[in-house]
């Protein structure tokens, strides 16, 4: 129950913590694993901790099918140089400066233990940059660079670490092999993502509800990764490819699956967001306490591995911005020294860093105790703050000391050529059909439809929005009316459930058809007025 309790207040935290960051306009999951961190005052929390073996396929899955559901395969292919440079050979970069350092400055660490940890601290997190990052202003292509590096930068950082681990239980060395390893993996990750895509959506079709094909969704991340880690694939990378094929099968007419899925999936990364940085607050209080007095002597080490992790991102951003520099390649993901700048700072690290750290085995083959693990895990907790804490609290001041707040007349520009293509797509799907329908009826329709355009990306003529504003305002009132009506109905059907005779389940069948019949919003009409 205990476990279950801290769940229920993490999730309550969550709540609260979004609505003070919307208040004070700070990051709310900043202000989550500030919070968590006090979970220590709560003596019957003192002790609790999750197996970290658990941690990433409880959260991992769920997040990264959130985050992957809004990229695409054409964004992938006009970014794959990001993809590659940051996801795959920045990381590999920073494991090895990270684990340089870690061998040259603690005392006693193996290589395998420097390298563990430097494949633990490399991969930013995709979630921290979709929670922290997003809403700060970022252009949006930043944003989506960051996102697709997040994406697949832990496949690279688990195959490494995994690697590290098995060197320090066994007597097998590290060695090159880890390269054929994750390349075999990685096939084997984009089948499996393919295949549960397919086989997700011939069982969506025939599952009727949307609640039913909305809840294949929330099983789909995770039974993906769970089998993809069985087969030694990578699980990030199937979850990954799961959610881009499954949002390209997407039909025209899944209008309420596409509605109620939004809401739905809203309601599920914001909880598990805010437990899984919840849990990284935690863990960092856990960290901290269990080193004891040697925490003042770490934390002068920790922070020296924080500058290699940040100094590393910042000279391959300059490398890129230099590149950029001497080539017309408009897929760089750095433009500008601005952008090196911002893109730098971004290169958050969070839930799958910590886990992986504390997978780190306690005891080495022989069975003797792997002394250095919580100086590891002081440098985990240090990278955190140092990556997470620090810039979710100063991203706003430095978008807006660089001038780099998102271009909205791009993106409005944008909206408004896919909204004039959907607008030539609805009056040429019309024109089709003279002959079929009356042509007074095709004239009303051609009519709504002759600003859809404008409409959809918020720009109809002043003409135009005042006659919408009149027959809304009317449509309002008529709405209004009819709410109150039935209020009334459903006052007289939630009394006769209570009545003998009456079976609960028809009278909450005939309320649900009066619940659907309800037009939204909420009542403004009385019998007083």
């Amino acid at each position: 129950m205990d476990v279950l309790g801290l769940l229920i207040a993490l999730m309550l935290g969550t709540i609260a913590m979004v609505s003070v960051g919307e208040r004070l306009r700070l990051p709310w999951p900043a202000l989550m694993v500030l919070l968590a961190m006090l979970v220590g005052l709560v003596p019957a929390w003192r002790e609790i901790s999750i197996d970290p073996h658990l941690i990433l396929p409880l959260f991992l899955p769920p997040l990264l099918y959130a985050t992957a559901q809004r990229t695409s395969w054409a964004l992938f292919r006009h970014r794959w140089r990001a993809v590659v440079g940051l996801a795959l050979i920045l990381t590999a970069v920073t494991i090895a400066t990270v684990a340089g350092t870690v061998a040259a400055i603690v005392p006693g660490v193996t290589l395998a233990a420097a390298i563990a940890i430097g494949a633990a601290v490399a991969p930013p997190d995709p979630v921290a940059v979709e929670a922290v990052a997003g809403p700060v202003g970022i252009p949006r292509r930043l944003t989506a660079t960051l996102q697709s590096e997040g994406l697949f930068n832990d496949a690279v950082a688990i195959v490494v670490f995994t690697a590290a681990v098995s060197a320090t239980q066994t007597d097998r060395p590290f060695g090159l092999d880890i390269v054929g390893e994750f390349l075999l993996g990685l096939v084997l990750a984009v089948a499996i993502g393919l295949a549960a895509a397919w086989g997700a959506s011939w069982l969506g079709d025939h599952v009727g509800a949307p609640a039913g094909r909305n809840a294949i969704t929330l099983v789909l991340p995770f039974a993906v990764y769970v089998l993809a880690e069985e087969v030694h694939a990578s699980g990030v990378v199937a979850v990954v490819v799961t959610a881009v094929q499954m949002a390209s099968m997407r039909g025209e007419d899944e209008v309420e699956e596409r509605l109620t899925g939004k809401a739905f999936w809203d309601v599920v990364e914001l909880l598990v967001t805010g437990v899984a940085f919840g849990l990284v607050g935690i863990e960092v209080y856990h960290v901290v306490v269990e080193a004891g007095d040697e925490l003042t002597g770490m934390l002068g080490r920790a922070l020296v591995v924080s500058l290699v992790v940040i100094g590393t991102r910042a000279l391959w951003m300059a490398g890129v911005w230099l590149a950029r520099r001497r080539s017309t390649d408009e897929s760089l993901p750095v433009r500008t020294w601005k952008e090196a700048v911002l893109l730098t700072w971004s290169g958050m690290r969070g839930l799958a860093t910590l886990a992986l750290a504390l997978a780190i085995p306690t005891v080495a083959a022989d069975g003797t105790p792997i002394a250095i693990r919580d100086e590891l895990l002081v440098i985990a907790a240090a990278v955190v703050v140092a990556t997470l804490v620090l810039p979710a609290f100063t991203l706003p001041w430095l978008v807006r000391a660089l001038a780099l707040a998102d271009d909205h007349g791009a993106e409005r520009r944008a909206e408004l050529q896919l909204a004039r293509r959907a607008s030539r797509a609805a009056v040429a799907s019309l024109r089709e059909r003279e002959g079929d329908v009356p042509e007074e009826i095709l004239a009303r329709v051609e009519e709504s439809l002759r600003h859809l355009d404008e409409v959809l990306a918020g720009e109809a003529p002043e003409e135009h929005v005042e006659r919408v504003r009149e027959l809304s305002r009317l449509r309002a009132v008529a709405n209004d009316v009819r709410r109150q009506a039935l209020v009334a109905a459903r006052a007289e059907v939630l009394r006769a459930r209570q009545e003998p005779g009456v079976d609960p389940e028809v009278a909450d069948r005939v309320l649900r058809e009066l619940d659907l019949r309800t037009p939204p919003g909420p009542l403004q009409w009385t019998q007083g007025h």
